[in-house]
This record gives C-alpha cells, structure tokens and sequence, in this order.
C-alpha cells in the first residue's frame, strides 16, 4: 500500500487535551500529526472556554471533596486522585513555565476566584476567556516543534482496526480520504454541542470521537450524563433553525456568580436560596434545573450582576453584551445549554481505552473524575493531565500499515439540505426527550426515533463519503447512546434527572 500516510502518533483533535497529547508525545521522542476538523482557533471546545482552570493549591484533599460532593458521590476516587494529584505539577509544567500564560494576578500573586461548589479560591483564569489565553499559545507552541505537524480542516471518518487494535483512521481533507496509519492513536474530539438546538460548545461538536470508537467496539460509558451549563446568555430569533425558542448569544462564566451575581427570575425574584443552601453556587445540575422551572414559571430568568463591578471584572463579558445588545445593567437573560459531557469512551488512569493502541482524553473520554456531574473549572484541567499521561503513554509503537477499509463514494451527491433536516429532526428529539429532565416514557420514545434516524443515515453511509454525512452518522451514533444509556439508569443522579411520565387518564 503506498496511498497513505504515516506517523508514530496520530492525534485526532486540537482542544487542550489534543495538544497536551501531543506535548507528552513529542517529549518521548516521537514523530506526531495533530489533525483537526476545526480552522484555528476557534473550532476548537477549549478555545470558548471562560472560568478558568482549577489547582489543588496546598489542600489536595478538600478539592478532592468537592469534585466528588459536585458529582453526586459518583466520581470514581481513584480517577480524583490522578487529576488532584497532578493537577499543580502539570498546572507549572505546561501553563506556566512551558508556555508562559499571563494569568491574572494581585499584589501577592496569582487571583484565584471561586466557582459554583468549590468550597475555597482556587481558579486560575485570565478575565473570564482563559481557553483562548491557554489554547493559542499552545498550538504557536507545537507549531514551532519539530516533531509535531498540525493539519487542520481535517476530518477523521472511520477508524482502521483489526483484531481488537486500531492502526490509524482514515482522514478527509478537501474531499479527498486516504488513510494515515499510526503506532497509536488519540482521540480528542471533544463533545456533543450540535446535538442540542442551545449549546455553549463550537458548531462542529458532533460525537466524533465517541462514534468512531464506539463503532470499532470500544467501551463507551455514562453517556446518560449531559451537562447544562445553567447561566447562556440568550436572544430572541424568530428565524433560528435549530429549534430552541432563543439562541445562545455567548456562554456567562460561573465567575460572574462566584462574584454576586444574582439569578432572578421574570417577577424580579431571587429564586437560587429556595433551591439550594449554597444558592447560585449549587452544583450545576441544581441550578440549571432551577433555571428551568423558574423560566417556565415566570417567562424568563436573568442574572442580575448588579452587585459586581461587571465592566472592570469582566471587561469581555460586557463587551459580548454590547455585541448582541444586551444591557447588563437590565439583567442578562439566561437560560440553560448544553455544555458538557460527562461520560464518554472509557478510559483508564493514562487514556487507555479498551481497543489496542486507541486513546481518548479530554470531553470525548469518560475517565470517572465527574461522574454524574462535572465541577466548575475542571475540564481544562482533566485534558491537560489526561492528555500529557496519555501522549507519553502512546509513544514508542510503530505504524504498521494494513489494507484499509473501503469507503463507497458510488451514488449522487445528497442535496446540502439533507444533513441539516436530519440535524435538526435529532435536536428536536434531544431536546424534548433527553434534556434537562426527563421521563421514562420520554426516553423510551427518543430511543425509537433515534434508531430510526440512525437506521436512514447509515443507509446513505453505506454508498456514500463525505464529511457532512459521517457527522450525522457520528451525532446520531452518540445520540443513540445518549438514550440508550438513559433509559437503562432508573436512578435519578446529578445530571441524569428524572421526573414521573404523567399520568394517563382512566376511564369512569
């Protein structure tokens, strides 16, 4: 075979799991292609990131107490332990001393700030837009290292594996597919975003990662726990396409309420205290369901940042409201998004997953440090650590070429509207049946409709190649998990909530 292409270690994704992957790669000494669907930077879930990133600090035992207190008691404590543990060293390694990230700071050093179920300050951040402020300067990083070639507008369609070990993927780029072979693979594809109609994630956020190895047969687990980040700034738009009644303008930072910003709903009420005794900062999971109910109660939720100095402490922040002609000063409305995924392709302490030489890191993996629900400001960090164990772990296997799979391209083109119908059919589903809350009755009917759509999405697959087409195929795939995963948990667990079906009327 001569049409491919080769490398020690083939990353799949440029967020800052990716590139920390790369990193620990590159620093055993191997050759590594870093490819990307997303054009820099902003493609990537890293690059929109905003609280901050969490350390331990000097009390490793209290941060591990509240990632599992935010997770409903479900993280796994083995998995805490390897992202506390590491956090400070891979923190001064990478951010600081190897790429130098100003982060604010005070007269006596860094300005740690608090977020929703952090029980102390201990949030690095820059304003409230410190993914950019990490994410560029990583990728100039490895754009400057000789071992590392970053491809972007690349998309990975399928993996090449044989008897329970992954070889490489094959890669689309300009609609040309030709498979790159490698002695290990990474996936960091990050999330979920475009399978709901209000997301915080980037617009290429389709399960990639997740689909692939779950189709090559690699455990996946925790789907059931998608994350809604309570507090998106959101707009009227009588002309969306996506099916929510208001579109997300811009994601608000927990910062802004880990500084007194308050929740209001339509009546002009603080609402949070009835909810939950640590009030806006409840875990995640507490206030978005809170959100929820008071905007459909009342008609609308604001966050009032009146008791913040909200220009000088998040001169960003103030300038997106001016964007989209928000006045902060009237309240910011708000409602939940999709943020995060909390499950994932099961991986063990160093990104191991259950297929040969196949790795995940970052929101595509479900490592067990969130469990049913993620803490604030630990995302970027679990990508970091996980991605720099993962990366020095892939290291020192050879490529070894092997027939690749055939990939149809023997029927017309699908008209450009096809993909977007389908998306929008499964949004729709998502959001009714498998969102904040959800029924049994719900799932089991989202199951139905979702196997359907994946039944007349794989039927084009079969004969036909391109991006667009295996995204849809990748987001229902996840979506299918998603459900399925739901249904099979009766437990009613940080993000995974359930509500009673309503009962159906009887006859006299």
């Amino acid at each position: 075979m001569t049409d491919h292409d080769t490398s020690d270690v083939l990353v799949v994704g440029s967020g800052l799991a990716g590139l920390a992957a790369a990193l620990g790669a590159t620093r055993q000494g191997d050759d590594v292609t870093l490819v990307t669907k997303a054009t820099r930077p902003e493609g990537a879930s890293s690059w929109w990131a905003q609280g901050g990133i969490a350390v331990s600090r000097d009390d490793p035992e209290q941060f591990k107490d509240d990632i599992v207190a935010a997770s409903d008691d479900t993280a796994d404590a083995d998995a805490v332990d390897v992202l506390v543990e590491n956090a400070n060293d891979a923190v001064q390694d990478v951010l600081f001393e190897t790429l130098a990230v100003e982060f604010d700071s005070g007269d006596d050093g860094p300005d740690y700030t608090r977020e929703a179920a952090h029980s102390e300050d201990r949030i690095l951040h820059v304003d409230a837009a410190t993914g950019k402020h990490i994410h560029v300067p990583f990728l100039n990083y490895l754009d400057a290292h000789d071992g590392v070639e970053i491809i972007d507008d690349t998309a990975a369609l399928e993996l090449i594996r044989h008897e329970g070990r992954v070889h490489g993927a094959m890669l689309e780029s300009d609609d040309d597919v030709r498979p790159h072979f490698a002695g290990s693979v990474v996936l960091a594809t990050g999330g979920i975003g475009e399978l709901y109609p209000r997301t915080t994630n980037p617009d290429n956020a389709t399960g990639d990662g997740i689909a692939m190895a779950a189709l090559a047969g690699a455990d996946v687990r925790d789907m059931e726990y998608v994350q809604f980040h309570p507090t998106a700034c959101v707009v009227d738009d009588a002309d969306s396409t996506t099916g929510a009644d208001a579109d997300v303008a811009f994601l608000v930072s927990e910062a802004v309420r880990g500084e007194g910003g308050l929740l209001r709903n339509g009546d002009g009420e603080r609402f949070m205290p009835d909810y939950h005794a640590d009030a806006e900062l409840a875990p995640r999971d507490v206030v978005a369901r809170a959100v929820t109910a008071e905007r459909e109660a009342t008609g609308e939720v604001r966050l009032d940042v009146s008791p913040v100095d909200f220009a000088d402490e998040f001169p960003g922040l103030a300038d997106r409201c001016a964007e989209h002609g928000v006045d902060y000063d009237e309240g910011i409305p708000v409602a939940p998004a999709e943020h995060f995924l909390c499950g994932g392709v099961a991986v063990d302490d160093r990104g191991r997953t259950t297929l040969d030489r196949l790795y995940a890191v970052g929101e595509c993996s479900r490592t067990g440090v969130h469990g049913a629900n993620r803490l604030a400001s630990t995302s970027l960090l679990e990508g970091l650590v996980w991605g720099l164990r993962a990366g020095a772990d892939a290291a020192g296997n050879d490529a070894d070429p092997i027939e690749a799979p055939d990939l149809l391209t023997r029927d017309p083109d699908l008209p450009d509207r096809f993909a977007r119908e389908k998306f929008h059919r499964l949004r729709r589903v998502m959001d009714e049946q498998v969102g904040v809350e959800r029924t049994p009755a719900d799932l089991n009917r989202s199951l139905a409709l979702l196997r359907r759509l994946k039944g007349e999405v794989d039927a084009y697959v079969r004969t036909r190649t391109s991006r667009s087409l295996y995204e849809l195929r990748n987001a229902s795939v996840t979506a299918l998990l998603i459900a399925r995963h739901a249904t099979e948990n009766t437990e009613s667990v940080g993000t995974h909530n359930l509500v009673a079906d309503a009962e159906t009327p009887t006859a006299d």
